[in-house]
């Protein structure tokens, strides 16, 4: 919750400081964008109307989803993907009951979306503040290019319209952002493996609390390693766009089994494991493929992408719901009768909390 209320501090009063030198007029932030980015255009040797074309760009769509399959495949991907993040969905156990989860969400909601409004201040105001500003660019090849790459605009302009002392409390606050998300990703990995998979899949339920404690520490140390190595591999690329790609295999590989446990009554264990992992491994596999890794991290030629969209959200989606629908109605196990006829319970238990485990104390 500090983390939270200083991330949102700090870009409230970046955005503000934006607006005040505005005079609070959103049509005079947005004129002096569209100016600052026809003089750039300009002196990179555009004639005029390609430079007032240039300037106005910035006022109509992106250019980052260029074609109609992308786009719903990028929305698809962020809109779902939310659903399946499991360093999101372990918080719903750091509330008491369902009633506070539903509370938790709403001003979740509430304040993120705050947030992301504010998102559009401030890259109309680095636009303004950091590209006309020398400070903050570098030139390399005769292109010109913030310092640290486009990532580091926000901090840029929190420089720019605070100083140093406001550059330094933004740099911590999103360092501790990263730590806070590293954190909550590493332990739902480690809890993941060592519980779910070798405590109960490998070991029957019979393993003791010290090996599960050497398996979760082994794959904090493994995904640690993976992180950093990831990391550096993808140190230059857009990270909006990398944060999409985690959406996308989080909405491929558990989304679609989330969704049909609480809604499809056929589902059987059968169906949502391969499901699942049919999901996980065309999102990677895709991703892998696509312009974004293929071409830009893995080095080969442009228009050479096996796969040609940015995002595999639409297809992997699709083969995940296929796969769970398509062998949980050819499973005809005991193990498939046992989880059909518990589905009622199920959806009793989650529409009116009756049989609901309590809180546990920590």
């Amino acid at each position: 919750i500090i983390k939270a209320c200083l991330l949102l501090g700090g870009a409230s009063f970046m955005a503000f400081m934006v607006m005040k030198n505005f005079g609070f007029s959103f049509e005079g932030l947005f004129a002096k964008a569209v100016e600052v980015k026809a003089g750039i255009a300009t002196e990179a040797g555009k004639t005029p109307e390609e430079a007032a074309a240039a300037g106005k760009a910035i006022m109509g769509p992106g250019t980052f989803v260029k074609d109609p399959i992308s786009a719903i495949s990028f929305g698809m991907a962020l809109m779902f993907g939310t659903a399946g993040l499991p360093h999101i969905l372990m918080r719903f156990f750091t509330v008491p009951s369902a009633k506070e989860a539903r509370k938790s969400v709403m001003w979740a909601t509430v304040w993120i979306g705050y947030f992301y409004l504010l998102t559009f201040i401030i890259g109309f105001g680095a636009i303004v503040y950091v590209l006309t500003n020398p400070d903050f660019l570098t030139v390399k090849d005769g292109v010109s290019g913030l310092i640290g790459g486009n990532n580091m605009a926000a901090i840029h302009l929190a420089h720019a319209v605070g100083g140093n002392v406001f550059l330094g409390f933004i740099s911590a606050v999103a360092f501790a952002t990263i730590l806070a998300v590293v954190a909550g990703l590493t332990l739902s990995g480690a809890s993941a493996v060592s519980h779910d998979l070798y405590a109960t899949v490998v070991k029957k339920g019979n393993a003791d609390s010290a090996s599960e404690l050497r398996v979760s520490r082994m794959t904090t140390l493994a995904l640690g390693v993976v992180a950093v190595i990831l990391g550096i591999a993808f140190e230059k690329q857009n990270i909006a766009f990398m944060v999409s790609l985690a959406f996308a295999i989080a909405a491929s590989a558990n989304f679609p089994v989330l969704f049909l446990s609480i809604l499809w009554k056929g589902m059987t264990t059968r169906g949502a494991v391969i499901g699942g992992l049919l999901g996980l491994a065309s999102s990677v596999i895709l991703t892998v493929l696509s312009p974004s890794v293929w071409e830009a991290v893995l080095g080969h030629e442009k228009g050479t992408a096996p796969f040609p969209y940015t995002s595999p959200a639409l297809f992997s989606m699709t083969l995940a719901f296929f796969g769970i629908w398509f062998f949980s109605i050819t499973d005809k196990s005991r193990r498939a009768e046992i989880d059909k006829a518990g589905y009622l319970a199920q959806e009793v238990r989650s529409e009116t909390g009756i049989g609901a485990a309590e809180a546990s104390a920590h």
